[in-house]
């Protein structure tokens, strides 16, 4: 809840008639403090579902610039990579499936993806590209 309160002093010069206005405005200040966790949260959304940088920024009610400023702030740390994450059809191939036991024969449910940053993903391989965008963003991110 945001506070603000007016107060206004009026000075008048009896004996020249000139006045003087002076208002002062107090309240909570406007400048937010932005953990680098949050920071990430948002950085996060840009491009899932079709998210652009300036509705992600009116959503969090900021400017564009923060978003373009905390990615760099974020790369600089380490904390998010510079490269950007393609995801390209695969297949697995017949013969590399033959070498398992039985109880794994048939389709694959089950993917695991090792990210550069070391980190592994194992997921279903019913995902969507934008679940798996969004799994490797916050992988990549914490």
């Amino acid at each position: 809840m945001t506070v603000v309160i007016g107060v206004v002093f009026d000075v008048s010069n009896v004996s020249g008639g000139n006045s003087m206005r002076y208002e002062v405005i107090t309240g909570v200040e406007r400048r937010r403090r932005w953990p680098d966790e949050e920071k990430l949260t948002i950085l996060g959304e840009v491009g899932v579902d079709g998210e652009t940088v300036a509705s992600v920024a009116r959503r969090h009610d900021i400017t564009r610039q923060h978003i373009y400023q905390w990615r760099t702030e974020m790369r600089r740390k380490g904390l998010i990579s510079d490269r950007k994450g393609l995801l390209v059809p695969v297949e697995v191939a017949e013969d590399a499936v033959s070498g398992t036991s039985d109880a794994h024969s048939g389709s694959v449910d089950l993917i695991e993806v090792v990210l550069t940053n070391g980190r592994s993903i194992r997921a279903s391989t019913r995902l969507s590209d934008t679940q798996w965008i969004r799994l490797m963003r916050i992988a990549e991110a914490t």
